[in-house]
């Protein structure tokens, strides 16, 4: 039977990986549909249905605090009979939902309807990775090994990411690249401050075993991700330390020490998943690939085997 999901988020790119990935993990045919900013408010706080219209999908995957009162509108308008997931903690609503799931460090305890994970869900799997990998293996292969691939952030709301910062990071990675004779395959984010680009630019501008991505042309977060030895990434962003960890390969964290994410940062490293980056030459462990997607895929099918197949009449598929 033809498995058909909605991903329904609220447009931030971290949100919609999240709902897409766990989305394609389960469902033959998927659909993303985003809630505006802003939306006219009806009856009991639902939105109008105008995006959100029968047929309805056997599976409705929710992530951001505004999408919460349509999934629970759709549950509703379809019976019951779509499954309803919700990425992160829905504030409350929990039972609005057949399933909640939520990272390790958020508050909603775990238990019934509620599954915590370690990582962030992402739609990254090891296809897509290969893939990635043969487009630039050529590209890479002049830096030699062995190659840390280093993921720089930017940004987050209410702290930025400082020259300091990045004067810091420069200092772990020429710690690296001269103590521990590693090339160093770095890709900035498009949230990375044009002052940290243009320090590091700077300082390995002469040097043929690095490679600096200047934001032209083709991505090669996946391609680094897939190629590298080991992984260096920053802590502004939960999806990208957890793609990393979904690699074989040992992974490091820059703590930025954005309190945000210091919960999460400080799990990683009390459960032995990452080390935080300071150049120390020689790789950490190997923890393997972890995948949450995976895990949370397992529980969702599990749902969907709990439909009949005359409970989900009506239901699109």
């Amino acid at each position: 039977m033809t498995i058909t999901a909605w991903a329904l988020t609220t447009g931030e790119t971290g949100m919609r990986t999240q709902a897409r990935g766990l989305a394609h993990a389960v469902a033959d045919h998927v659909i993303e549909k985003t809630v505006p900013s802003r939306w006219r408010q009806v009856r009991g706080g639902v939105a109008p249905a105008d995006q959100l219209s029968p047929p309805w999908p056997d599976l409705l995957i929710t992530c951001g605090r505004r999408s919460v009162a349509r999934a629970i509108a759709l549950r509703k308008a379809s019976g019951g009979r779509t499954v309803t997931v919700h990425v992160q903690d829905p504030r409350g609503r929990r039972d609005a939902f057949d399933l909640v799931i939520a990272m390790g460090h958020d508050r909603i305890p775990a238990g019934g309807n509620v599954m915590k994970i370690a990582t962030a869900l992402h739609d990254l799997t090891p296809e897509n990775l290969a893939d990635a990998g043969r487009l630039w293996e050529a590209r890479f292969h002049p830096l030699g090994r062995p190659l840390a691939g280093v993921v720089v952030g930017g940004d987050l709301k209410g702290r930025p990411f400082t020259l300091s910062d990045g004067a810091r990071m420069l200092a772990g990675l020429r710690r690296l690249r001269d103590e521990g004779a590693t090339s160093l395959a770095i890709t900035p984010s498009r949230r990375t401050p044009a002052t940290v680009r243009a320090l590091f630019a700077q300082a390995f501008a002469d040097d043929p075993r690095v490679f600096l991505w200047d934001l032209q042309g083709d991505n090669p977060y996946r391609a680094i991700l897939a190629l590298s030895d080991r992984l260096v990434v920053t802590s502004d962003s939960v999806s990208m330390v957890s793609e990393a960890l979904s690699t074989p390969h040992p992974v490091e964290v820059f703590d930025l020490g954005f309190s945000r994410h210091v919960g999460f940062v400080q799990q990683l490293v009390d459960q032995g998943l990452i080390r935080r980056f300071d150049g120390e030459p020689a790789p950490p462990h190997t923890t393997g690939p972890i995948n949450a997607t995976h895990q949370a895929a397992n529980a969702v099918r599990a749902l969907l085997r709990a439909r009949t197949p005359q409970a989900r009449t009506g239901v699109a598929g």
